[in-house]
């Protein structure tokens, strides 16, 4: 068998740009499919998708570590995040074809079921951007709390901090406590909150939102400070009971290593779309079940990304809760068919050979390429801000 082709379809979902990435074969009928979505960056992947094609094409799809060690290392400048989404696109597809090929859904190849069911977390408002980035209101936060709820879900993350400053004053944390209290309002004692920070501020400052949602009893405190801070996020780490969560923007297992050592996290967040796909994430993994960190793997991104992140949920013996945006785009299930369905909160592991899902090529075709330049906004003194 060999690698013939390697195309991508680009779908527009609002915020971002979804990524496909097709494997075709010689075998007719057996294609392979992955998602290498990367959000304001989709020209720049799908160039690099283009450029690592022909190290793989005419070579046997079922040698995946073989094509991802040939990825990886034949360049001459390795890694970054646009680069490893561009592997992690292909070796998704890789993982699928082969899956595909031997009959068994993708869990059986990742070996086998660590669990009967997976546990799903919700965004506010099921992850529609404004609803989630954009409404600061309290009483949308217990709304939408509160609906996430009756939708069966047992967790739900919100963004309980709004643009912040590097140090910010006691508004900014009153505000925080706020809508904090809403969601907990919303939610009930029963349910599960995650808080993100999205990197935005200092871990001095970090550290007195903490200290302030602590009653709270959130159940993971995400990305405190900058991804590149690794001793910051610890610092963040010691000063609070909060769990803290982090690795989103990281792309190999080595920049997971100094969170590890310094036991700044309880939580790893690799993204299989840009984190080098199953083949690095597994490796992640078992690198975090090593230093006793449990697995919540970042996916804010198309419906071909779920469900990977799903099997790789099943396979997983350090998996704690797979993210999930169900309502980004109205549309999302007439793109793409076999995504599991979400019931009290769970999914069941799908039988369906590979990863399970078909893309509608011609519905995809409405929803074109459109250009997605990254959020922005400043401070109140005019300086640029961390998104």
């Amino acid at each position: 068998m060999k690698i013939t082709a390697v195309k991508t379809v680009v779908v527009n979902a609002k915020l971002r740009n979804w990524i496909f990435v097709r494997v075709e074969s010689d075998v007719p009928g057996l294609v392979g499919l992955g998602e290498a979505t990367l959000e304001f960056q989709t020209r720049a992947v799908v160039g690099a998708i283009e450029d690592l094609a022909p190290l793989v094409i005419g070579e046997d799809p079922r040698r995946i570590e073989h094509l991802w060690q040939a990825m990886y290392r034949y360049p001459f400048f390795k890694g970054g995040v646009v680069t490893m989404s561009a592997v992690s696109g292909i070796d998704q597809a890789l993982h699928d074809l082969k899956a595909k090929d031997l009959g068994v859904p993708l869990w059986q190849l990742l070996g086998g079921l660590s669990r009967d069911r997976l546990r799903m977390y919700d965004h506010l408002g099921g992850g529609d951007s404004s609803a989630v980035y954009d409404d600061p209101a309290a009483e949308s936060f217990a709304e939408k709390a509160a609906r996430s709820r009756a939708d069966g879900f047992s967790a739900v993350k919100i963004l309980a901090v709004g643009k912040t400053a590097p140090l910010d004053g006691l508004a900014a944390l009153k505000g925080a406590e706020r809508l904090m209290a809403a969601a907990r309002e919303g939610a009930g004692d029963d349910m599960d909150i995650m808080v993100d920070l999205h990197g935005r501020t200092s871990a001095a400052m970090a550290i007195q939102y903490a200290k302030v949602l602590e009653p709270f009893r959130p159940f993971f405190l995400e990305e405190p400070c900058q991804p590149e801070d690794s001793e910051g996020i610890a610092r963040v780490a010691r000063s609070t009971p909060i769990p803290i969560a982090a690795g989103e923007r990281l792309t190999h297992r080595r920049e997971f290593l100094p969170l590890l050592q310094s036991q700044a996290i309880a939580v790893a967040q690799p993204d299989v779309c840009h984190a080098g796909g199953l083949t690095e994430v597994r490796r992640i993994a078992a690198l975090c079940d090593t230093f006793g960190v449990s697995m919540a793997p970042h996916n804010p991104l198309g419906p071909i990304a779920t469900m990977v992140n799903i099997h790789l949920g099943f396979a997983l013996p350090n998996f704690l809760i797979q993210e999930v945006m169900r309502a980004d785009v109205p549309w999302r299930d007439e793109i793409v068919a076999g995504v599991t369905p979400i019931r009290g909160g769970y999914v069941e592991p799908s039988l369906a050979p590979g990863v399970g899902v078909e893309i509608d090529f011609k519905a995809a075709a409405k929803h074109p390429f459109q250009e997605a330049p990254p959020i922005q906004w400043r401070h109140h003194d005019g300086a640029i801000a961390d998104w």
